[in-house]
This record gives C-alpha cells, structure tokens and sequence, in this order.
C-alpha cells in the first residue's frame, strides 16, 4: 500500500512517499521537493565471515535523464561517478555512520538514485534526508532518524534551502544534519564571514530540520518495521572487563610516553593482551576490547587531568615551518609542516581552455580552479597498493577548495585556469587543513592576487557520561582516532571560508559548537602569522616558465574573419606564433 507524508520547510514543501518502488528493498523511500524527486532504497545483508568493521556503502547513481539529458561520452551512457556525486554520498555517509549500534557488522548497502531534477536546488540535503528517511522505516537497526538543511546568506537574511542561483549570492553556504538533540554533521563554504552569523545560521537550520525529523517519525509510526535482531560481533562486555583489570594502570602511563614512545608501549600491551586470552576469544574480540580499554584511558586523562597524548596544553599547536619556491620548473610551490604533518602543493595555470567541463545535475558547466588532494601511503609509514584517488581523496580536495574559492581573484581580472595539487608527505592529523595553508603559500608563490591569505585547524572533542566535554586544537591522529570529534574550520584574518564537522557521538550541542569555533579562529590567527612570515605578500611577478595571456576584445562582425573558414585563419595564427587561442562569448 502507498503511504505519502508531507511537510512544509522554509519556502517549499517535502515528501516522502513508500511502498509503491522498490518493495524488495528492506526499506525505500522516494522523497519529493518541488520538481526534485529522488530514489532511496536501503539493503542489509549477513555479516560477512571474520568482518573487524561496520561494511556500510552508500552509491549516488547519478543519471542524466533527471534533467533531460543524453550523456556526452562516446557510449552515450553514465561511467564512473562524478567528483558531485562521491561528495554527496561521502556526505550522506559521515553522519548516517555513527547511528548504527556497537558490534553492528552486518553489511548495508544505500543506493540513492536521482530521478528528477529542477536544477534550480541542489540534490544533496534531500538525499541524506531520503537515506535517514529509508533506514527508519526499514529493519535495518538504526538510531535516527536525522535531516539535513542548507542555509544561505544573502543581504544579510538568512534563507532556508537556498536554490543555486541564490548560493552564487550568498556570503554562507551551509548544511547542517541534525538529529532531535544536537548536530550531527556540518559542511560549509563562505566569503569571511564570522562566527556569529556561522552560530546563527546552525540554530536556524536545527530548527527546520526538527521539522523534517518528527515527519520521519510520522512515518516510521504508520508504515515502519520492527527492527531486526542482530548478533554483536567483535564486542564482548565481559571481556572488556578482564582486559582493563590485567591493564591496570599500564596503558594510561603508556599514553603519556613521548609520542614514539607511546606507540611502541600501547603495541606491547596489545599483543600482551591477546596472548592471555587468545584460548578462549577470537583475535577481533581481543582487539575490540583492547580498543575499548585505550578510549577509556585516553578519555581519563583528557576529561580529569587535561593531559594529552603528546604532553600538550589544549589550545597549544604543535610547532609549525612554511617554506615557498622549493622547485625550479613549477609556476609556484607551498610547504607547509604542522607537528608531523606535512604538505607540498603546488600551483599550475592554465588557460581558460584548460577549465574542466562539468555534465552532471548541477547547473555548472565548467570550473577554473581546480583543487586535487594526493594521499600517498608513504605519509603514514605503510606500503600498499596505489590507485586513483578514493572518496576521502575526493573530500579532502573539495574541502579545501572551498576553503580557497573566496579569496580566489575574479575570473574577469585574472582569467586563468588554476590547478593546485597537494601531495601529503607525512601525515598524523588534518592533512586536509595543511593542504589549506600549502595551498595560500603556493598560491602567493605563483603570483595568484588572493585578496587575504587562509589557514585551517582542526579542533577536537572528549565527551564524558556526565555530559562534562573537553575540546583540543590541533588534533593529531590518535586524538582524531579516539575523540569524538574532528571540527575542521578553515579562514582569513576577516572571517571563515570553510567548514567540515564530523563526529562519533550521536550528536553535539552549541556549547560545543561555539567552544570549538572560538578555538579555531585563536590557532588560525597564529598559523597565518606563520604563513606570512614566510610569504609578507603576493609575489609580484609570475614564474617565468608560467603562460601569459592578453585579453583582447573583437567586433562581433569580425570574429568569423579571426576564425577563418572552417577555422583555418585560428590555426594558421596559432602554429605561426605558437600561442594557444580561446574565443569566449562577453
């Protein structure tokens, strides 16, 4: 039987319809705003044999004919998935994760499949909407459900579901998922704007996704399904328990080891731990409840003592370098080193031609800065197989190209194609937010007229039972591991240009948000005292070896003559001077 449930949310409405598609799935929902209409079907299958982690994936299928459209590629069908659509189902993903109980490890497929767009507003909040919206009314164990919204800012009104022409205006481009009592995830985009208006746009948001919650659970009221049993796999109470007695006090004294140190002493007492109960459990359950005893004793000396792994004040960064013009051939290079973090990026212009052509279901056509994010396994001391880059690849880059977008010069003043490449070389914490700096000194280096360099941190969180919480700036990667937060904002002198919230708890309240905000623009203060140390100012003039262009405006009458017939004036003119040619329309 088909079932349909609406409400109104800021200027428009939404809908979830269920039980007429997709009835094989263990729950699916098509979810309607406007002409926007979308396909969510969600699965679980067994756990698969000897499985240490929770196997959720989540696939935007991305097709064309949502907006009437033939794909342009030779077989005149979908390929890989967009850069658009890994962001949106890595989005879907981070705050649908944590929502799934302890020892879950049966596999859940979300498949999201856009049907029909209007082009007019963006896809993404209804599709983490849609998929919290499906697990609720499933079996699927799921402890939902969340909505997500996208605030804008524009002459300085907030609007709720911005459509895309009113996001080019906007100074604030944010989502924010929530869940009845907090935020579970943020991502934002802005021109300098502060953390006041960042604080109100969030408490406006909430409130309308409040709204869209307690129609998720209209739903999962009428038509949702008993949630199915499950067998806890790799988490054992009892077990926990033997293994923080025979710990004792060892583990929190090898915590506060110098950082080598420390590795080496947490490794001995892992393996101490699964030699001593290896005859009567399996090695996952050993390591789940070793993992268990280490958070418990990292969250000790956090929340009583204030003391972190590395023996640092909560606010206090690690020591920080910036180096620019390391190599002779590029157009211009940034190295930037935080703690153990380390990042090279490097700036490379084009011109216009070397824009990217964008075909997927978002209005734009074509991108002029482009922002790429290499993560080698070198950076972490492995060796293991390199490939394309992955999702996490994918959204370390984006991030930090929101980070930068607004402090870019105009097209119109600056027409090149601008490509940065970070190559992280060592890793123990936000690399994503040393890519941001790397990538300021690698744009001054190469003679880029950013209007205000930009600096990024990552600030953390320990929440207790009490509800009493801790936040730590510059998280290194066991903090990241084991805290429950990894709060990335990144900014100029004047205000903030980017935001990436993650969290493991079921969500967080203001007081959080507004102690990490403040933090963060303390550390980004000092990084970018750091950054212009090193680089006062924009370097004046560009590498030799990069291109120069003119601009030169034609009659509308005489284009055809620069042309020539069937183009060959235009290429007769570029093999004589050897310069590379691009007609744009005013």
């Amino acid at each position: 039987m088909t079932s349909n449930f609406e409400r109104n949310v800021g200027r428009g409405a939404i809908s979830f319809q269920t039980g007429k598609l997709a009835q094989q799935a263990n729950g699916s929902v098509l979810v309607t705003s406007g002409d926007n209409v979308i396909l969510v079907a969600v699965t679980m299958a067994n756990p698969r044999e000897g499985i240490d982690f929770f196997p959720l994936t989540v696939d935007l299928e991305e097709r064309l004919y949502a907006r009437g459209k033939i794909p342009g590629s030779f077989f005149r069908r979908e390929g890989r998935p967009s850069t658009d659509s890994v962001l949106i189902a890595r989005m879907t993903d981070r705050p649908i994760r944590p929502l799934f109980p302890k020892g879950f490890r049966n596999e859940v497929q979300i498949v999201i499949t856009p049907l029909s767009t209007d082009m007019e507003t963006p896809l993404d909040t209804l599709v983490l909407t849609g998929a919290s919206a499906a697990l609720t009314i499933s079996d699927i164990p799921f402890e939902g459900p969340i909505s997500a919204v996208r605030v804008g800012y524009v002459d300085g009104e907030f609007i709720i579901n911005p459509t895309f022409e009113e996001i080019d205006q906007s100074h604030l481009d944010l989502i924010v998922a929530g869940a009845k009592d907090g935020v579970v995830m943020m991502e934002a985009g802005a021109s300098e704007v502060s953390e006041d208006t960042v604080l109100e746009a969030i408490k406006l948001a909430q409130e309308a996704n409040l709204e869209v919650i307690a129609l998720q659970e209209e739903a999962a009221s009428a038509v949702g399904k008993a949630k199915a049993d499950y067998v806890n796999r790799g988490y054992d109470p009892e077990l926990e328990g033997k293994v923080a007695d025979a710990l004792g006090d060892r583990l929190g004294a090898a915590l506060a080891l110098p950082n080598g140190e420390s590795k080496v002493a947490t490794a001995t007492l892992k393996s101490e731990m699964g030699e001593t109960f290896e005859e009567d459990y399996d090695s996952r359950t050993i390591s789940g409840a070793f993992e268990t005893a280490l958070d418990e004793a990292f969250r000790h000396r956090i929340l009583n003592d204030g003391s972190r792994p590395d023996g640092r004040g909560l606010r206090e960064i690690r020591s920080l370098d910036a180096e620019v013009s390391l190599l002779p051939r590029t157009h211009g290079t940034g190295l930037f080193s935080r703690g153990e973090t380390q990042v090279l990026a490097v700036c490379t212009l084009g011109s216009v031609g070397d824009a990217q052509k964008i075909d997927t279901l978002s209005p734009e056509e074509s991108r002029s800065f482009l922002m790429h994010y290499n993560f080698p396994p070198y950076s972490v001391g492995e060796a293991r197989r390199m490939g394309g880059p992955g999702r996490r690849e994918i959204g370390h880059g984006a991030l930090a190209q929101r980070a930068l977008t607004s402090i870019l010069p105009n097209h119109d003043d600056f027409p090149y194609t601008i490509r940065v490449v970070a190559e992280c070389l060592s890793s123990n914490g936000s690399t994503s937010m040393g890519t941001v700096c790397a990538s300021t000194l690698a744009l001054m280096d190469a003679g880029v007229p950013i209007t205000a360099p930009v600096a990024g941190i990552s600030v953390g969180l320990v929440v207790g039972d009490d509800g009493k919480y801790v936040t730590m700036t510059d998280i290194q990667g066991l903090e990241d591991h084991l805290g429950d937060m990894d709060f990335k904002v990144a900014g100029s002198r004047d205000g903030i240009t980017a935001i990436q919230l993650d969290i493991k708890v079921k969500s967080i309240n203001f007081d959080m948000i507004r102690d990490a905000l403040a933090q963060a623009k303390e550390a980004r203060y000092a990084l970018l005292d750091k950054i212009q140390e090193c680089m006062p100012e924009v370097r004046s003039e560009m590498s030799p070896y990069a291109p120069r262009m003119e601009t030169i405006h034609i009659p509308v009458d005489k284009i055809g003559a620069v042309i020539g017939p069937g183009g060959k004036m235009i290429r007769e003119i570029c093999e004589v001077t050897g310069a590379k040619i691009d007609i744009e329309d005013d």
